[in-house]
């Protein structure tokens, strides 16, 4: 870790234990006195299980590079939110580690934004592991009714191999998005490489689908995030979208945003 970094990694391990709560006492023991505003370097050091002076190392910068071990246990005893543990890891050189799972519920304020283009845009959001958790009026209308029944009738690599994407997305563009689908779906495995759920969905299409085997075996991963789509509306016949997506990275979700191609 630079010298530079080695310094930015020690204010804000400074800044971050300053903003500590110092730790309760019993009512009848006298309060002791602190010359410093949160916990002090030993009470975290202890709490994190390392060494004082290896802490006070790391907060003059002159501590080698910490290990993730160490990282991980320093993040969870400051407390840090998710975004504050990322920018840990990063300022000591490390890449923030992976999330377990996505996270199960959207933000609010996503949900009411797609309430408000209900009828002008078609807007979906998926998960991590390529399940859908919202779709707004315009998109249902577009993409038509989901699986009323199975156990991955809301994912969308599912989906993919389904007589429902050959009628609304035609042959070619069927066939696209079943290479688009694998691709993501090893990208999930990747990214999730414990997951029951996923694991299990490519057990099912490597069982029943031959077009999934044969896109399987070309080994893709792709990170196309925008595209022109032509798709079957069910009253205004074939219609051209440019297809965006936008990822929510603290909770792995996806927002995709079919605005009308010019």
């Amino acid at each position: 870790m630079p010298t530079t970094s080695r310094a930015d990694f020690g204010r804000y391990l400074r800044h971050q234990r300053a903003m500590m709560a110092p730790p309760k006492q019993p009512t009848d023991w006298p309060a002791p006195r602190r010359r410093v505003p949160g916990l002090r370097r030993q009470e975290l050091a202890e709490a994190a299980g390392i060494s004082v002076e290896y802490y006070t190392r790391l907060e003059q910068g002159r501590a080698p590079r910490p290990s993730r071990e160490i990282l991980t246990a320093l993040a969870r005893t400051l407390g840090l939110t998710a975004a504050e543990r990322d920018h840990l890891f990063r300022l000591a050189g490390e890449l923030p580690p992976e999330p377990l799972a996505p996270d199960s519920e959207i933000r609010p304020g996503l949900l009411r934004l797609l309430r408000g283009l209900d009828d002008t845009v078609p807007v979906t959001v998926h998960d991590g592991r390529l399940d859908v958790m919202a779709r707004n009026a315009a998109a249902a209308e577009l993409l038509g009714p989901l699986s009323s029944a199975g156990r991955y009738r809301r994912n969308i690599v599912h989906q993919g191999f389904t007589a429902t994407a050959r009628h609304i997305l035609g042959d070619e563009g069927a066939h696209q998005y079943a290479r688009w689908a694998t691709a993501e779906l090893r990208s999930a495995m990747g990214r999730y490489p414990n997951d029951q759920y996923l694991r299990s969905l490519f057990t099912e299409l490597s069982a029943t689908s031959a077009t999934f085997r044969s896109h399987w075996a070309q080994g893709e991963v792709m990170a196309g995030r925008s595209a022109v789509k032509h798709l079957r509306h069910p009253t205004r016949g074939q219609l051209a979208f440019q297809s965006e997506m936008l990822h929510d990275a603290e909770r792995d979700h996806w927002i995709v945003i079919y605005a009308p191609a010019e």
